[in-house]
C-alpha cells in the first residue's frame, strides 16, 4: 500500500491508502474522498476524475495518452500542467507519498 494525499481547493487534505497496481481513481473512491466524482467508473468516458498531480510526481508519471488528453479538453476546471485523470494513473511503489490537488468542481 502507498499513501496518497489529496488537496481540495480550501486546503483541506484528505490521506487515503492506494493499493499497488489499483488507479489512483479507485484508491479515491475506497477511501470517499470528496471532489472525485467517477461517475463512468474508470472507462475514460466522463472526466469526472480530474486531479492537478503535484511536482515531483507529474514528472514522473507517463505521458497522458491520446484519448486521456482528448478527455481533459472536457473537464469543468480549465486543465493545468498538472492535469490528468486519476483513472489513468496506475499505482506504484514509487508513488508512495503522492500529492494531488482537486478541482473546485468536476461538474
Amino acid at each position: 500500500m502507498i499513501t496518497i494525499t489529496f488537496i481540495a481547493e480550501d486546503g483541506q487534505q484528505q490521506r487515503a491508502k492506494g493499493q499497488i497496481g489499483k488507479t489512483l481513481m479507485e484508491a479515491a473512491v475506497a477511501a470517499g474522498v470528496d471532489g472525485i466524482a467517477a461517475d463512468c467508473g474508470g472507462l475514460m468516458t466522463c472526466a469526472t476524475c480530474h486531479v492537478l498531480v503535484h511536482e515531483p510526481f507529474a514528472g514522473q508519471l507517463p505521458a497522458a495518452g491520446g484519448e486521456e488528453q482528448a478527455m481533459l479538453a472536457f473537464t469543468a476546471v480549465p486543465r493545468t500542467a498538472g492535469s490528468r485523470l486519476s483513472c489513468q494513473i496506475q499505482l506504484t511503489a514509487a508513488l508512495d507519498g503522492l500529492t494531488v490537488g482537486l478541482p473546485a468542481s468536476q461538474y
